[in-house]
């Protein structure tokens, strides 16, 4: 290989590796923001993401409740608990008791943030369960429920980066491909003169 392609190749590949790993570094820090809600029983969901892009912080994050009732009860200050349900989904260490409350969630880390929201808290009462089945000679119907139609419709930020890097590098292989193409036709072309 000669020189002047070889050193195109490598200013190639440099600024790949720059475009691809310049959004990821730039992409997130700042301010956060906090989305405070009632789980419907008897702890708080408070999920944190970053203000200017609205990316899931994937940092630590530190961060406390504190609550006050109608009634002048109080409770906490206490510390938030990463959630196994995703990285940027936090729930309170210890359990909010029945009643309304005005809860505070206040964070520290990786930047202040604060959030006030009214919750109720109480215990849900399990109702059984009622199955309809079906006849035994009646075909079965699909089962109708939110679960797919969720996890599709809130995937677009998490699939979308991946996807935009995969078009970003199958452009620049196909640029670098016509380009040896281009080469390797010239170098013929100049050997056969």
């Amino acid at each position: 290989m000669k020189k002047a392609p070889a050193y195109v190749l490598t200013v190639l590949l440099a600024g790949l590796a720059l475009v691809l790993g310049a959004p990821a570094a730039a992409a997130h820090g700042g301010p956060i923001k906090l989305e405070v809600t009632g789980d419907g029983a008897d702890n708080v969901n408070v999920l944190v993401t970053y203000k200017k892009d609205g990316h899931p912080v994937t940092e630590i994050v530190a961060a406390t409740l504190k609550a006050t009732s109608a009634d002048g009860r109080s409770f906490g200050p206490v510390p938030l608990r990463s959630a196994p349900e995703g990285q940027n989904l936090y729930h309170s260490a210890e359990p909010l008791p029945s009643g309304e409350w005005r809860v505070t969630v206040t964070a520290t880390e990786p930047s202040k943030a604060k959030a006030t929201v009214r919750v109720k808290a109480g215990v849900v009462a399990a109702t059984p369960a009622v199955v309809a089945l079906p006849e035994p000679d009646q075909p079965t119907a699909p089962a109708r429920n939110g679960a797919a139609a969720a996890t599709t419709a809130g995937d677009d930020g998490a699939t979308g980066t991946p996807l935009k890097i995969g078009v970003i590098v199958l452009a620049a292989l196909a640029a670098v491909a016509a380009w040896i193409l281009f080469a390797r036709r010239h170098t013929r072309a100049g050997a056969g003169h």
